[in-house]
């Protein structure tokens, strides 16, 4: 039986070590950190009983995502809970945008022709999107499996979010639209800015925005009794400084930011490698607050108070300075804000009315500073007297995002700057981008495509390469059968 070590217990580690156990692999997952998770772990990080998710909190990828849905993590603990708005973003009008997972709710609180033109936009790729899915969350060069919806789709997301928007004319279709389109931490004037807002709301106009009851940690919980059953092993508080510390094996699958690896195997590394991941770019920064708060968030606009997330930013031309501020190292007065309201969707995280808040902003790389302030005044715009509310916080700025999840350089949360050719080829160009160059060991964190997110899917196609490597049959794993 051929043997495999994963570095790395988050979502994806844990879908690379499913998919080689499913093939029959003696499979072996070491994680640095007392608890699995990466990403995805939750904890009580200000009061007893109130739960806050450390980073990921929303999943339409993951109850999306092609692989996931195969593996029935229901039957191992994972219930996924609905809000009754995916999301909001309030306007200092006292007007909000808001998206539901019905397209058609969302073009009728859109209105006229803007509700029109948002049909238009997401109907079809909405309806599609569980075919696009299965082309947009793998490497760029592959035969298509759905040329006809990828011909359709694929377009829209090359252009820039600015032009994009200008499909609406209302403030609030466009900032809507630019909050989401925010996500990729990239200056909404750049080629390709509209991918991850077009790609996320069409997610979530066919399957929400929804979270994991219990916290996003009962996602990859549930990946780790599924890899217990098939024979897997887990170890923690087992840090991999050297390559010495990897364990003997057939193969080995790095969920590391591309840098770490190469400190990791230095000059054994192929030059052409190495030099691809030393410069492989990382994005701007996360500073991220956690807030138990007493009741509710005291919105202005009362649709805001049922949203499960809610963008500040005000305006789309708003959004779209702020962004591009952070891209150059600027610090913005208003930065765009980012709140999950969890607990509305589950209840379970919430004790005797005192609520979790998850509340983060977006930063410039590596940035030193403390966004607190500037991050209670966006909320206390949209929500005067907010600030009575608080009853315990904590404070994750980008140094700590960064020592919390080593993946996390500067503070990107999102392990990569989506921008340019990396956007469409990461973390280097090439036919497998998930080989190291090294027989047996292959790149499988958020840095391999297709990117980001809770959804197993960079783990998952890493797995397969290295199947590949093996000449291993992975029609059973592919199709998601033991």
């Amino acid at each position: 039986m051929s043997a495999a070590v994963v570095v790395g217990a988050g979502p994806n580690g844990l879908a690379a070590a499913i998919r080689l156990a499913q093939s029959g692999l003696d499979v072996t997952v070491v994680e640095g950190t007392p608890s699995i998770g990466g990403g995805t772990r939750t904890s009580e990080l200000t009061l007893p009983g109130v739960l806050h998710d450390h980073c990921s909190a929303f999943h339409p990828m993951g109850v999306g995502s092609p692989y996931l849905r195969r593996l029935g993590l229901e039957r191992y603990g994972l219930r996924w809970c609905w809000p009754e708005i995916d999301c909001a973003h309030p306007l200092d009008s006292g007007e909000a945008g808001l998206l539901w997972r019905s397209v058609e709710r969302t073009t009728e609180g859109l209105g006229g022709a803007d509700g029109d033109r948002w049909r238009r936009t997401f109907e079809r790729s909405a309806r599609d999107f569980d075919a696009l899915a299965d082309d947009l969350m793998r490497p760029i060069a592959h035969l298509p499996d759905h040329p006809v919806q990828l011909a359709r789709f694929g377009p829209g997301t090359l252009l820039p979010a600015s032009v994009t928007a200008r499909r609406w004319h209302t403030d609030k279709a466009r900032a809507l639209f630019g909050g989401v389109a925010a996500h990729a931490f990239v200056p909404l004037h750049r080629p390709l800015s509209s991918a991850i807002g077009r790609t996320i709301i069409s997610a979530g106009h066919r399957h929400g925005w929804p979270v994991a009851q219990g916290g996003s940690r009962a996602i990859t919980d549930a990946m780790a009794r599924l890899l217990d059953e098939l024979g897997g092993k887990v170890r923690t508080d087992t840090m991999v400084r050297t390559v010495a510390d990897i364990p003997a094996a057939d193969i080995v699958m790095l969920d590391l930011a591309p840098r770490a690896i190469a400190d990791l195997y230095g000059d054994r590394l192929p030059a052409r490698v190495a030099r691809a991941y030393r410069r492989y770019r990382h994005g701007p920064g996360a500073f991220k607050l956690d807030l138990a708060i007493d009741g509710d968030v005291p919105w202005t606009n009362p649709d805001c108070g049922r949203a499960g997330t809610v963008h500040l930013g005000g305006r789309f031309e708003e959004v779209a300075e702020t962004e591009r501020a952070i891209a150059r190292g600027r610090m913005p007065e208003r930065p765009f804000t980012l709140v999950g309201q969890q607990y509305l969707a589950d209840p379970s995280r919430s004790s005797d009315g005192i609520n979790p808040l998850w509340v983060y902003a977006h930063v410039p790389h590596g940035f030193t500073g403390d966004a607190t302030e500037p991050i209670l005044r966006q909320i206390e715009r949209f929500a005067p007297g907010f600030r009575e509310r608080i009853v315990a916080s904590a404070i994750r700025s980008t140094t700590q995002f960064a020592a919390y999840n080593p993946n996390y350089v500067g503070g990107d949360i999102i392990t990569g700057a989506n921008s340019g050719l990396q956007l469409l080829a990461r973390p280097r160009v090439a036919v497998d981008p998930y080989s190291t160059g090294l027989p047996g060991i292959f790149i499988c964190s958020a840095a391999s495509p297709p990117g980001a997110g809770a959804h197993g899917m960079c783990g998952y196609h890493a797995a397969g390469s290295a199947l590949h490597h093996l000449g291993a049959d992975t029609r059973d794993a592919a199709d998601g059968r033991g």
